[in-house]
């Protein structure tokens, strides 16, 4: 009983994260501006509903019965006509359905972070390249692991045999197959989708108070490797309770896998909440920094990057390398860091270029008659602190 109020309890604040998420989304760029993540995530939750349902009924309808666990005597004894036997038949069935939701969650999760750092990095050096990549890496593994589930037993129906024994290859709750595919294709992506914003956050002028908690909000994937570790152990191990064991931790590591996405998307109501109780300075940018902090969007940042070519040498260095004033782009996206008001202390240096224009005249026979234009002048101001 305590563990189905468990998986009910654990979907249900996902999907209050998932909430949380899509009212942040919402008020930050509104529902016509929402990109693929936006709609991702939500089916993600829609999965992890079912995949709740399915773990409930391999423990609560079907007694955690499988067509694992089980002597070749158990089995020349079992008749086909008995309760269990249907059970057994019926879990297998849960079980081909749970690891299929449960794979389609974790890499629809993953999709929809690939999707955020490719806002975060457009126009910083070669990293939106490597989000591309990433896509074509998730793609790719996700199409192994969901094969390796549907096609590794043949024929399909060997999954919920029993008598005689199919072989741990057709036995879903405890597959080798799927355990060892499924969560070596899970670490490997998950430490490439890391490699992708913990680096730039590294190298940002920021202090290394601030870099910490920054840092720590992308590192949540840490944690879903974790518990993928302890639901392989879990699973390995030959125990009658294995396959509801197993279906338990699927409901973890998804639920784990949902909050710890959603994290750098919700950062602001975060930090809203580190202010009230009086702890603002985890997540501000203020601070002894190189750059005045703009508020720009991707596009923006790419401008400014692209203006600093023709400036000098100096320039081109410092677009080369992330700084506090190249990471404040992802605040206006996603508000990943917070903008703070320059101090009287501060010492600004403006650089006014003008260009202007000579008199011109129309001569008579245009249309217009003669007359003589005033001096236009334009100015461009680029701040610096």
């Amino acid at each position: 009983m305590a563990q189905n109020v468990e998986g009910w309890t654990l979907l249900s604040l996902a999907l209050v994260i998932i909430l949380v998420r899509i009212m942040v989304r919402w008020k930050l760029v509104g529902p016509t501006n929402f990109q693929l993540d936006d709609y991702l995530m939500p089916l993600a939750g829609i999965f992890f509903v079912l995949e709740t349902v399915a773990a409930y009924l391999v423990g609560a309808k079907f007694g955690g019965l499988t067509n694992s666990y089980m002597t070749d005597a158990q089995r020349a004894a079992l008749d086909p006509d008995s309760t269990e036997w249907s059970n057994r038949v019926a879990g297998s069935k849960i079980q081909i359905i749970g690891w299929s939701l449960y794979t389609a969650i974790l890499w629809l999760v993953k999709f929809s972070l690939a999707v955020f750092y490719s806002r975060l990095t457009t126009g910083l050096q070669h990293l939106p390249t490597r989000v591309r990549l990433g896509y074509l890496i998730l793609g790719a593994t996700y199409l192994a692991a969901a094969l390796s589930i549907l096609l590794s037993c043949q024929p399909f129906h060997a999954f919920w045999q029993i008598y005689p024994d199919p072989g741990n290859i057709c036995q879903p709750s405890n597959s080798r197959v799927y355990v060892f595919v499924v969560v070596i294709l899970n670490i490997l992506t998950d430490i490439y989708l890391l490699s992708i914003p913990l680096p730039l956050l590294w190298t940002v002028n920021l202090n290394l108070k601030r870099k910490i908690p920054l840092m720590v909000l992308f590192s949540g994937a840490a944690f879903v490797m974790i518990a993928g570790i302890i639901r392989a152990a879990t699973i390995m191990k030959s125990s009658s309770d294995g396959a509801e064991s197993g279906s338990q931790w699927a409901c973890r590591e998804t639920f784990v896998s949902i909050v710890v996405s959603n994290l750098p998307i919700i950062q602001p109501l975060i930090r809203k909440g580190f202010r009230k109780i009086g702890l603002s300075h985890v997540f501000s940018s203020s601070g002894k920094t190189s750059g005045q902090p703009y508020q720009l969007s991707s596009r923006g940042l790419q401008t400014l990057t692209n203006r600093g070519e023709g400036d000098n040498k100096k320039n081109k260095t410092n677009a080369a390398a992330p700084s506090h004033m190249q990471t404040s782009a992802w605040g206006s996206d996603e508000h990943i860091l917070s903008q703070s008001e320059p101090s009287s202390k501060d010492i600004t240096v403006v650089s006014e270029t003008v260009v202007q224009s000579e008199p011109w005249n129309l001569h008579e026979g245009a249309g217009v008659g003669s007359s003589t234009t005033p001096p236009q002048e334009w100015q461009s101001h680029l701040s610096h602190r």
